[in-house]
C-alpha cells in the first residue's frame, strides 16, 4: 500500500476511508464525507484493465484527493482481482452461466481483501463508497437498503455484503440522484465533475465482454430445440446467454430465444419466448440479512437482475444449512438466468437475502 502522505487518524471511528475510482460519484462521497467533518482519506485499487489505463484512474483519484486535501493511497490487487474475479467470470461464460461480477468484486474485492488491507494498516475506519444504496437503521442493527432515488439503485451489487459489517459501511449518495452528484462535483470544481460513467466491466473496457472472452478458446456445437432437434451450429456456449435473441442465425417462423445453455453436451437449446418465462427461481449461495423476514411463506419482492423495478414474490421454500432457497414470482419473469442473482426485498425497501441462480425450476 502506498500513499502520498501520512494518514493518521486520530479516531477510527470518525474516519472514513473512501474507496475512489476516479469517477464523479467516488469523489463526491469522499467531498461529502470530509464536509461532515470526518478524518478522510481516499483510496484506489489497482485492477486489471483493458478500458482507462490503471495510471489514468490512479492519476484523477489523486488530483481528487489533492483538491480536497486528503490523504490517497493505491492498493494493489490485481493478482488477487483476476484469480476471484476475473478467472471465475471466464469460468461461468465456459460453464454455460451469466455472471455478475460486480457482486463478488464488492464482497470479496473492495469490502473484504481491500477493507481487511485498510484496517489492518489504520484501525477499525469506517469504509465509503460512491454506490448508490444506503445504509438504515432498524432494532439496533444497520441494514442495506435501497437508495431514495429508485432509478440510480445499486444495492442489487451490494447484497453480499457481510450483515456484520454494515454498520461501518459508509454510502453518501445513498439519497442522491446523480444530477444532484454531478452539481455538487461542479461547485466544488472537482477536476472529475464532467467525468463520463462507465458503461462496461471495469476489466473488460471498450472492448466489450464477448471479444474480452474471445481471447480463449471456443468449440462450435450445436443449436437444439427442446426436444433436441439441430437447428443449427454456435461459435461457442460462451457466446450465448439465456434469453438471447439477437446471434442465433436462425430462419423460423417465430422469433427463438436461447432457453438452455448445455456445457457437457456442447449445445444451445432455443425455444420460442414462452419457453424462456419463469414463475418459480431458485438461487444458491444465500446471504442473509433479515433472518425472521426469510422464511417459507414471506411475502416480498424480488430483481433477478440488477436493472428494473423489484416485483412480487412469494419465498416458497428455505432450504436449511444455507443451501438456497426459492421464490414464486406473481407474474412469469422473462428469461431467469444462471449466474445472475436473486435479490429479495421487504416493503420498506431492505434487502432481505439474495443469492446466485441456479437452472429455473421445470426447464430440461
Amino acid at each position: 500500500m502506498s500513499g502520498t502522505v501520512p494518514w493518521r487518524p486520530g479516531d477510527a471511528a470518525g474516519a472514513a476511508a473512501v474507496l475512489m475510482s476516479g469517477g464523479v460519484d467516488s469523489s463526491v462521497a469522499a467531498l461529502l464525507l470530509k464536509r461532515q467533518g470526518l478524518e478522510t482519506a481516499g483510496f484506489t485499487l489497482k485492477l486489471p484493465t483493458h478500458g482507462t489505463p490503471a495510471d489514468d484512474v490512479l492519476k484523477d483519484a489523486g488530483a481528487v484527493c489533492r483538491e480536497l486535501g486528503i490523504p490517497h493511497y493505491e492498493i494493489d490487487l490485481e493478482g488477487i482481482f483476476s484469480a476471484a474475479v476475473i478467472e471465475p467470470f471466464r469460468a461461468a461464460y465456459e460453464n454455460g452461466m451469466t455472471p455478475n461480477p460486480c457482486v463478488f468484486c464488492n464482497e470479496v474485492i473492495k469490502f473484504g481483501v481491500a477493507w481487511d488491507l485498510i484496517r489492518g494498516e489504520f484501525g477499525e475506519v469506517r469504509l465509503a463508497s460512491g454506490h448508490y444504496a444506503r445504509i438504515t437503521g432498524r432494532d439496533g442493527r444497520a441494514v442495506l437498503t435501497r437508495a431514495a432515488v429508485r432509478e440510480r439503485d445499486q444495492s442489487y451489487f451490494l447484497y453480499r455484503l457481510s450483515p456484520g459489517r454494515l454498520g461501518k459501511v459508509m454510502l453518501p449518495l445513498g439519497e442522491l440522484d446523480k444530477s444532484e452528484v454531478r452539481r455538487i462535483a461542479e461547485e466544488a470544481s472537482l477536476p472529475v465533475a464532467d467525468r463520463e460513467d462507465s458503461m462496461e466491466l471495469c476489466f473488460v473496457g471498450a472492448c466489450g465482454y464477448r471479444e474480452f472472452l474471445g481471447r480463449g478458446t471456443s468449440t462450435p456445437g450445436d443449436i437444439v430445440d427442446a426436444a433436441g432437434k439441430v437447428l443449427g451450429r454456435h461459435a461457442g456456449i460462451k457466446n450465448y446467454t439465456v434469453g438471447q435473441r439477437r446471434g442465433l442465425g436462425i430462419a423460423a417462423g417465430e422469433p427463438l430465444y436461447v432457453t438452455a445453455i448445455d456445457p457437457v453436451r456442447n449445445t444451445v437449446t432455443a425455444g420460442p419466448r414462452g419457453s424462456v418465462l419463469e414463475r418459480r427461481v431458485k438461487a444458491v449461495s444465500p446471504v442473509v440479512h433479515i433472518a425472521e423476514a426469510f422464511h417459507a411463506g414471506s411475502g416480498l419482492s424480488g430483481k433477478i437482475r440488477s436493472y428494473g423495478e423489484p416485483a412480487a414474490c412469494v419465498v416458497r421454500e428455505v432450504l436449511e444449512g444455507g443451501g438456497g432457497f426459492e421464490a414464486e414470482f406473481a407474474e412469469a419473469c422473462f428469461a431467469p438466468t444462471p449466474g445472475q442473482h436473486l435479490v429479495l426485498y421487504d416493503g420498506e425497501g431492505a434487502v432481505v437475502a439474495g443469492g446466485v441462480i441456479e437452472k429455473p425450476s421445470g426447464r430440461e
